[in-house]
């Protein structure tokens, strides 16, 4: 093994698009293996790799990860992107938490039947413009400060990101109420590890496509 972390999950967003971005974030290269069969699924329960029997999975330095959310703040932990205090801990998984609840609706949405994507989509757009923006404008406001915790680049403005972005995937004009949103979304994504992410041909993933859910849905099957 190189020493690079290994995730091994679908060739496409899903769970593993976060932790993709938190190791993109702190300068890591990771290699990547991709599930294409439900025979790549089961045999990995089988060598008891999964945990709870499902993924993503990372292995990074000697450990065999899974549950997304231990993975991020083991990522987060080591590279220095989570706060420098449990005060300030506690501050990040607030704002994470509640990112992951609107991220919860974008990865979804794909896998929506048709006739309620665009329930679903007016979902997203009112949770995302009423609950979750204005909190982070408001935190961005308050201090004035460039990143959400301590003034220091962290796991939460990551997060932060990569919900922006995939939201304005859908509504482009998303933002229009959110001056410090888009002052952030403009400043984060010129930070040098990020900016780099976001270049064609980075591990960065493009949004779900057919080929994607078709994939997802046939290793899953029971």
């Amino acid at each position: 093994m190189s020493g690079k972390p290994r995730l091994t999950y679908f060739n496409g967003r899903g769970r593993m698009e976060p932790v993709r971005w938190l190791l993109a974030a702190a300068g890591v290269e990771f290699e990547e293996v991709f599930l294409q069969t439900k025979e790549q699924y089961d045999k990995l329960i089988k060598d008891g790799l999964l945990l709870f029997h499902q993924v993503p999975l990372v292995e990074i330095d000697g450990m065999k990860m899974v549950q997304t959310r231990a993975i991020l703040s083991y990522i987060a932990g080591k590279y220095n992107l989570y706060g420098k205090d449990l005060k300030e801990r506690a501050l990040i998984d607030m704002y994470v938490e509640g990112i992951s609840d609107l991220m919860q609706m974008i990865l979804m949405f794909p896998f929506s039947p048709p006739d309620a994507k665009e329930k679903n989509l007016d979902s997203i757009k009112e949770k995302a413009t009423n609950r979750y923006f204005p909190v982070f404008e408001k935190v961005l406001k308050q201090h004035g400060q460039d990143f959400l915790v301590g003034n220091k680049f962290s796991w939460a403005d990551v997060q932060l990101i990569e919900a922006i972005l995939a939201v304005e995937e859908k509504i482009p004009a998303v933002l229009s109420g959110f001056p410090q949103l888009q002052a952030f979304k403009t400043k984060m994504s010129n930070m040098p590890t990020i900016k780099k992410f976001l270049q064609p041909g980075s591990p960065r993933k493009p949004p779900p496509d057919d080929h994607y859910i078709e994939t997802v849905l046939k290793v899953f099957k029971r």
